[in-house]
């Protein structure tokens, strides 16, 4: 996969953020968009031999549009800065979300913001077990990747059916359950981009699986 190539074509498309560009620039976007298919066939093949219960998500299942939705947010562009791709995409489960792009270039996993019958499930979890999500957070190499649960909107107070005074009230307050790693345009490019994506997916796998387990249990 030619990332270069791939960051050249999102700076002119980002210059020139129209149909009439795209239309006259098309076989150049299938060529790439073609191309990451492959590769993201070859990385989840090789994520698929690190545990039993990885989802076999191909390239072009888990690669997303480059069209923003216009009819929900009608003053974006009408494409995207980025591609994104999910992989490891089981029904109802946590992502596991890859990110190349011209702003920023991350891996994250999670559920970001989920509907309210997710994310009371969650919320039952670490009410009954929240120290178990507390000593994944608490892993010194977890800790040292992500920092913490991804910075979004809270509730002030505790939720319906818990008490303020809950020992785990600061996850119970949360509306996302993710977390994520920015990267640098230049880690994009290095050899070893697919070993980094590897090492963050099986780092991330315990908080993803956690998640899992409180939507299924």
């Amino acid at each position: 996969m030619n990332f270069n190539d791939l960051f050249h074509f999102l700076e002119e498309l980002q210059q020139n953020n129209n149909k009439e560009w795209m239309d006259a620039n098309r076989k150049w976007y299938k060529s790439l968009r073609n191309d990451l298919i492959a590769w993201l066939d070859d990385l989840d093949m090789t994520m698929a031999q690190l545990h039993d219960d990885y989802y076999p998500t191909p390239g072009k299942k888990g690669i997303n549009r480059i069209n923003n939705n216009l009819m929900f947010h009608p003053n974006k562009p009408i494409y995207k800065d980025h591609f994104g791709a999910g992989l490891d995409k089981a029904p109802n489960s946590a992502d596991f979300y890859i990110e190349i792009g011209l702003k920023h270039c991350l891996l994250a996993g999670g559920r970001w913001r989920p509907d309210s019958k997710t994310l009371r499930s969650i919320r039952d979890a670490i009410d009954y077990n929240g120290e178990e999500l507390q000593k994944i957070l608490d892993k010194p190499s977890f800790k040292k990747m992500f920092g913490g649960l991804y910075e979004d909107e809270k509730l002030v107070k505790a939720p319906k059916g818990f008490s303020n005074n809950h020992p785990y009230i600061e996850f119970l307050r949360n509306k996302t359950f993710a977390v994520e790693l920015e990267l640098s345009k230049e880690e994009v490019l290095h050899d070893d981009f697919k070993e980094k994506i590897v090492e963050v997916y099986k780092e991330m796998l315990p908080f993803r699986q956690y998640l899992n387990q409180a939507v299924t249990v």
